[in-house]
């Protein structure tokens, strides 16, 4: 098989998911679920509680501490019929989440449509509560892209923050693959116990497993921990059609993290890094190219430019002369401190994929993904073509699938 990721067939990661296979609710007890664990190759089955027993000596955990927002909207026509709105990202005043979520009074985002054929014009409505109070919203769409709309958002009470309309007239957006209306369960599930900043509109759900309990006992055995927030895009459920993976657009995903977690990562040398999450995982890594990618403008005598907060799909399997993991550490340090106010905003549309080397993280604590999906092929860039040992005995032992399914921690 190719080491060069562009010239990688997706078919070639795939294997038979049957429908009653994925977990369509979550277990009533978070920590209850099971855990893979392949280690260097072995394969043992284990209880999600167990984890801090399984872990290397010396790991620092890694989690993504996004928030997921209810962004599936249902307003109604003036003739009565129901149209769908599932707002994907801020257009119009903000393009940053932050400040997106705080916007009151109007603003655009980039929607999905659903029954938007019966759409041909006008404003559709949508009656909600606010801290106990009415409230209306009011969608109006201004032009239709590529499989998405531009829709421009009022409400009264005008002072609402956007975070507080989508809190109270939207619905968690689940993913497609569950077919159900959200309930009040997932309105507490499909969130981490540490979730902190809204934005993201798909869990990262490798983290929803781990309780208040489970966190303290990794804090007491002598784990490290430490956040990112990468904030989930609809994109994460786009399906691979290309024939070559040189033809699939990677969507890109904000985020954000901190000069301190930069300093664990130095402080970390020589010992493992777990990334909770494939979100986490691409976060990681794309530390190491945004720093890389400031070694080599430094050597050019260049200042940073703006691109340099941006981590291009096929950037890694495109550069140069190797840049040791800690000199692109300490430049992006370095960046940060002279640059921001100790907190980096960037992008990524990286695709790890088999042929990649990693450079920051050494383990995986992640879900069962899909057949065909860029998550596999992650999978599958870490551990190489032992996922399919692992996907078959997951099948063989009766793991469930998908978002609310069972969890893995895989060291290669």
């Amino acid at each position: 098989m190719s080491t060069d990721p562009r010239q990688l067939s997706i078919q070639d990661f795939t294997y038979a998911l049957p429908a009653e296979r994925i977990a369509p609710e979550p277990l009533p007890d978070r920590g209850g679920s099971r855990l893979l664990l392949s280690r260097s190759g072995r394969i043992q089955d284990r209880q999600f509680r167990d984890l801090p027993a399984e872990l290397p000596a010396g790991s620092l955990l890694v989690f993504n501490d996004t928030r997921v927002v209810r962004a599936r909207l249902f307003a109604r026509r003036p003739s009565g019929g129901q149209v769908e709105l599932f707002c994907l990202e801020p257009v119009a005043p903000h393009r940053a989440i932050e400040p997106a979520m705080q916007q009151t009074g109007e603003c655009v985002w980039k929607c999905l449509v659903g029954n938007g054929k019966r759409w041909k014009s006008g404003p559709v409505l949508l009656e909600f509560e606010a801290n106990g109070q009415p409230a209306t919203l009011q969608a109006e769409r201004l032009e239709a892209g590529d499989g998405f709309s531009l829709v421009r958002f009022s409400w009264q009470p005008g002072e609402l923050p956007f975070a507080e309309v989508l809190r109270g007239a939207g619905h968690l957006p689940l993913p497609p693959y569950l077919n159900r209306a959200d309930t009040d369960v997932d309105a507490v599930r499909y969130q981490t116990v540490y979730a902190a900043h809204e934005g993201a509109v798909a869990a990262p759900t490798a983290g929803l497993h781990f309780t208040p309990e489970i966190l303290e006992q990794l804090r007491q055995q002598g784990f490290g921990t430490a956040q990112v927030t990468l904030h989930v895009g609809a994109g994460t459920f786009q399906p691979v059609k290309a024939g070559q993976m040189a033809g699939h657009a990677m969507h890109g995903e904000p985020f954000v993290v901190s000069a301190g977690l930069i300093r664990q990562l130095q402080a970390q040398a020589g010992q493992p890094v777990i990334a909770v999450g494939t979100t986490s995982m691409r976060t990681l890594e794309s530390l190491y190219w945004l720093g890389a990618g400031l070694v080599r403008a430094a050597g050019r005598g260049s200042t940073p430019p703006d691109a340099a907060l941006h981590v291009g799909q096929w950037q890694p399997y495109e550069e140069g002369a190797e840049v040791a993991v800690a000199a692109a550490l300490q430049a992006l340090l370095a960046y940060m401190e002279q640059y921001t106010d100790g907190e980096l905003r960037a992008t990524t549309q990286l695709l790890i994929a088999p042929g990649y080397r990693f450079r920051i993280v050494q383990g995986l604590i992640t879900n069962f993904h899909q057949p065909e999906s860029t998550l596999l092929l992650l999978v599958a860039a870490l551990i190489g073509e032992h996922w399919r040992q692992v996907y078959e005995h997951a099948l063989a032992q009766g793991y469930r699938f998908l978002s609310y399914g069972d969890s893995s921690l895989l060291l290669p």
